[in-house]
């Protein structure tokens, strides 16, 4: 096996760029899903509401489990295109049952709250980690790319 040459200052900007990129949106589903675990009438409700559909606890908290585990794959950086393309997706899929409020974003409750302001912060988190699967070969700071540095990095890695 031949040694890989050290990082550069630009591969440590860009690895500690999405270190934190990849921590941030692992937090931000990670609150989504242990509220899962938590409150899972909530998401009962919101299921009903948005999907037409009865769900158990059960399957609430297997959901919630589920998103957790894949969380931690993510802040890990382990299993990167499975872990960051599946939490992609899972979010891609929230942001598709709210589309309607994309096209009316500065739009008031009767009390002048604005009620879309979720659905920008959405596409934002959507965007960012569209952003991280796509740099996948430049995060420096996680397992899968110490593993692929000493040669050992596979394409799911």
């Amino acid at each position: 096996m031949t040694p890989r040459p050290p990082l550069t200052p630009q591969d440590r900007r860009d690895g500690l760029a999405l270190l934190l990129l990849r921590l941030g949106l692992a937090w931000f589903i990670f609150v989504w899903a242990a509220h899962k675990i938590i409150t899972p009438g909530q998401y009962q409700s919101l299921a009903r509401h948005f999907d037409g559909v009865e769900v158990s606890l059960t399957q609430v908290w297997l959901i919630g489990g589920v998103q957790i585990a894949l969380c931690a794959l993510v802040a890990l950086g382990v299993l990167r295109y499975f872990s960051y393309g599946s939490l992609l997706l899972i979010h891609f899929f929230t942001v598709t049952r709210r589309w309607e409020g994309f096209l009316d974003p500065f739009a008031l409750s009767d009390r002048g709250f604005p009620v879309n302001r979720n659905q920008v912060i959405d596409l934002a988190v959507l965007a960012a980690f569209i952003a991280l699967v796509l740099l996948i070969p430049r995060d420096h700071f996680s397992i899968g790319g110490w593993r692929a540095r000493r040669g050992r990095g596979r394409w799911w890695a």
